[in-house]
């Protein structure tokens, strides 16, 4: 990504001002809506919780695999997530003690782990090889559930702004974007310009609209797996860098 001036991490706006979270949907009496929350809440965490269960408790990436399987699985179907406490705990929090809950117990009662799961379009070799990319990270498991958490979120936004972008005919907005502010290569507007056949004016203001367009993706994404408006700023600030004034 280029050091050059940005507005993805500029002031922090209520918006949407609409709290459609998926943490308190997960309290519906609904069980439609509890069920979309829980799949909000499943595509949010499921990556940094195998990745999570794979380093601190040491199994293989096929436990693993099982593992996050079953713990997802079985917080639906025993509805967990609708006696969280945003007093006592964040999400995050909250998620990885009943992770580690779910995971000790599994070992105590020496279950046999179930082989092959309902999830299959969760992409476990993705993340066995992001993990094996990172391996030699010093960082406690907690915090690496963290970071990975992090990752995962800006993955995602970047993956909806870029179909956002398609459908609605600005693919230009998110090549540019990809281009100058995702990529390490050291790119100027002037370049840009040439390759895409624009003015430097029109890059600079494609870029401003696509860094706009981003960030609100990304904190409508952050409302929807918040209780609060601390935890909403709080994560604000791990992603975006702005939130905690």
């Amino acid at each position: 990504m280029n050091d050059a001036d940005t507005d993805i991490g500029g002031p922090l706006h209520r918006f949407p001002a609409t709290n459609h979270s998926a943490i308190i949907n997960a309290r519906s009496d609904d069980q439609l809506v509890r069920h979309r929350a829980f799949d909000t809440i499943l595509a949010s965490y499921w990556k940094p919780a195998y990745k999570y269960i794979r380093l601190k408790w040491h199994v293989d990436n096929e436990d693993a695999k099982d593992l996050t399987q079953g713990f997802f699985t079985h917080a639906f179907e025993k509805n967990y997530f609708a006696t969280y406490d945003a007093r006592k705990a964040s999400f995050q929090t909250y998620l990885r003690t009943c992770l580690d809950g779910f995971v000790a117990n599994e070992r105590k009662a020496g279950r046999r782990l179930k082989r092959g799961g309902e999830m299959d379009h969760l992409d476990f070799a993705a993340a066995e090889h992001e993990l094996a990319a990172h391996a030699s990270s010093t960082l406690s498991p907690e915090d690496y559930f963290h970071r990975e958490w992090v990752r995962w979120m800006f993955t995602l936004s970047v993956e909806a702004f870029r179909q956002r972008c398609e459908e609605s005919g600005r693919a230009i907005h998110f090549q540019l974007f990809e281009r100058y502010d995702l990529s390490d290569d050291e790119v100027s507007y002037a370049s840009l310009a040439r390759d895409f056949g624009l003015d430097t004016a029109t890059v600079n203001n494609y870029l401003a609209a696509a860094r706009r367009d981003f960030r609100r993706i990304v904190l409508e994404k952050l409302r929807e797996i918040t209780a609060t408006d601390e935890e909403f700023r709080t994560e604000a600030h791990s992603l975006l860098g702005v939130g905690r004034s």
